[in-house]
């Protein structure tokens, strides 16, 4: 695999990194998150209408670009650089992701082009926080030629303002790693009720859904017995929010060696001092580390998808995030303590990256879970 970006993949990175730095910026962050919707809606709309980000893995014959996932993560790296408060991850990584896998050539040009248009969507699929089949609670029956589904949902990206939600359910009488099945719905439909539900990262709005006698025509079925699509979804998933740590890790290490700089202390920077410089090169070590692993797991994600590859995705996801998560946290704390007292102050933006690294640290597994994945598969 080559692993330099290519022009295409480099321009694509650095027009998001121009647009974000304008528009992702401190002010902009702490004015979203303080709403319960979580994000500009215009701000949502420019980018899909004049960077068309949306579309990156969209293939070109339903109108999208076309491209990998290796583009995908070089902007996904930039947002968690900048901290975009949008419905990004949930529209583009988790839903995008889903119908792509899941979804008949009919149901792709639907349901992707509403998002084409503007519209968001989520994935619903956890119940209780363990991050495999086994965490799909909410079942279905069928009847005649619909489906009724019933069942909770926790942990929802955006679930509370998705226009489009794409529910993993099992079938009735299932259990472990049978029976599941995709189902694409719009959000307001009768029998949905989405409770938005604070948490610590407030950058991140996060949601409960409760499915009450959710009736649903045979349509919106996108595929039944769909383990395998199921664990493909959630590794192409934990690539992606391992791209945003990793973006993330870097800029707690930038904000640091810039404060640094500045701060006098003894009549020179802080940054001249011995201690400082080794910690922050240990912060560079880390993130470089878990970069390496990312861009070899988002080829692998791209040729997975694509029925080509010859490496295991879910062996390369839990590297990269065990790695990307491990990274995040530990460069976040550093920056907090490298910035002396006021690292802890509401006025400085690292705390908003340190909150943001404990809750991408343990959604999809935390470092943890995914070593003892890796662990399994190779005893296995």
């Amino acid at each position: 695999m080559d692993f330099a970006l290519t022009e295409e993949q480099t321009m694509i990175r650095e027009s998001a990194e121009s647009f974000l730095a304008d528009v992702s910026t401190s002010e902009a962050i702490r004015s979203a998150m303080q709403t319960e919707k979580g994000y500009d809606a215009a701000l949502w709309q420019t980018l899909c209408t004049e960077l068309y980000l949306q579309a990156i893995t969209i293939p070109e014959e339903l109108g999208g670009l076309g491209l990998s996932y290796v583009e995908l993560t070089a902007v996904m790296e930039q947002m968690g650089r900048y901290l975009l408060c949008a419905p990004y991850f949930s529209t583009v990584c988790l839903a995008n992701t889903a119908i792509m896998l899941a979804a008949n050539e009919k149901q792709k040009a639907e349901l992707l082009g509403k998002i084409l248009e503007g519209e968001t969507a989520t994935v619903a699929f956890n119940a209780d926080g363990t991050w495999d089949s086994k965490t799909v609670k909410a079942t279905y029956k069928k009847q005649g030629e619909q489906f009724v589904l019933n069942g909770d949902y926790r942990f929802v990206v955006d679930g509370h303002t998705a226009n489009q939600l794409i529910l993993v359910a099992r079938e009735e009488s299932t259990a472990g790693h049978e029976g599941l099945a995709f189902f694409a719905v719009d959000a307001n439909a009768e029998g949905i009720k989405r409770i938005f539900t604070p948490t610590m990262d407030q950058t991140r709005k996060l949601a409960d859904i409760k499915v009450s006698n959710l009736t649903l025509d045979a349509n919106a079925l996108l595929k039944a017995d769909a383990v395998k699509e199921f664990h493909t979804f959630l590794d192409v998933a934990t690539v992606l929010l391992a791209a945003e740590q990793v973006g993330g890790a870097q800029q707690v290490l930038d904000l640091t060696v810039e404060y640094t700089k500045e701060r006098v202390q003894f009549n020179r920077p802080v940054a001249s001092f011995q201690s400082v410089k080794h910690k922050a090169a240990d912060m560079m070590t880390k993130v470089e580390a878990a970069r390496s692993g990312l861009y070899f797991a988002a080829c692998v994600a791209s040729e997975t998808v694509a029925g080509e590859s010859n490496f295991s995705l879910m062996d390369a996801a839990s590297v990269v995030k065990a790695a990307a998560s491990d990274a995040y946290f530990q460069n976040a704390g550093d920056a907090i303590q490298l910035h002396g007292g006021v690292g802890f102050t509401w006025e400085y933006d690292v705390h908003l990256y340190f909150k943001r690294a404990k809750s991408s640290e343990h959604f999809l597994g935390d470092a943890s879970f995914h070593r003892e994945r890796i662990a399994k598969a190779l005893l296995d």
